[in-house]
């Protein structure tokens, strides 16, 4: 839990930005009739074209590294979905957009959960109250706050909003690596956990679940799903914690 310097929160801003922007553009490629393999080699193509490296693509143990350019999760799918040609997007479903990227030495990383057509009720719900949750965790990114400030801020509004809050998985530092210290639950105790100070880079990223928060592991080593089958949604910004307000470095505005 080491406070960036301020020409490393810089190179951080750039990476930011740029995880922004190549998320934005798969983004806008999400339509009925295209394949999660499509989307991911457009984060492909978007990341060189930016001068940017996947920090998921090969990342792993040796002998099962992850083989996509960003994950890519449909419906009952929360995290690490693989890119592949037979998996047509439909009307109806949501997909999960995870991009984490390198620009000049330093991380990027975002997530966001796009409905394809009407959605259900229920389901669009979901997609509300988490990236709700996402700015709920936010807020409580401050100077002289703990983690647990934020990790109660969201679980107890997923909670009112009768969500799942899943446990096995959690938000994490970003810096020169796709995941530092300190761990982020979506879920905790007020006032308990590491203190954050002004200069500190965090991942938040709320994953709840429409039924039950119990997840598994599929066959291919990755795919993380909900064990009931029931859908669930994952966003995720990079925030710089400062002597003020949050800053949201993976916004487009950056």
């Amino acid at each position: 839990m080491i406070a960036k310097t301020d020409q490393e929160i810089t190179k951080i801003r750039e990476a930011g930005a740029c995880a922004a922007w190549v998320l934005n553009q798969v983004k806008k490629a999400v339509t009925p009739g295209i394949s999660t393999y499509d989307l991911d080699q457009i984060a492909k193509k978007v990341m060189e074209e930016s001068g940017a490296v996947s920090s998921t693509y090969g990342y792993g143990r040796k002998g099962n590294e992850f083989p996509a350019y960003m994950c890519v999760s449909v419906n009952e799918q929360l995290v690490h979905g693989i890119g592949n040609k037979g998996k047509i997007l439909k009307e109806g479903d949501i997909v999960s957009l995870d991009v984490a990227l390198n620009y000049n030495g330093f991380v990027g990383d975002n997530t966001c959960t796009v409905g394809l057509g009407e959605l259900a009720e229920p389901v669009k719900n979901l997609l509300r109250v988490t990236e709700q949750a996402l700015h709920k965790g936010i807020e409580q990114a401050r100077e002289g706050n703990k983690v647990g400030d934020i990790s109660w801020a969201i679980q107890s509004f997923a909670e009112k909003n009768h969500l799942g809050v899943v446990r096995e998985l959690v938000g994490h530092g970003v810096g020169r690596e796709m995941h530092e210290e300190p761990q982020i639950p979506n879920f905790g105790v007020p006032r308990s956990g590491p203190l954050l100070c002004a200069g500190m880079v965090i991942a938040i990223e709320p994953m709840l679940t429409l039924g039950s928060p119990a997840i598994k592991t599929l066959s291919d080593g990755w795919t993380m799903v909900t064990q009931d089958g029931n859908y669930c949604a994952h966003f995720e910004h990079t925030v710089l914690i400062t002597k003020d307000l949050p800053e949201i470095l993976t916004s487009l505005k950056n």
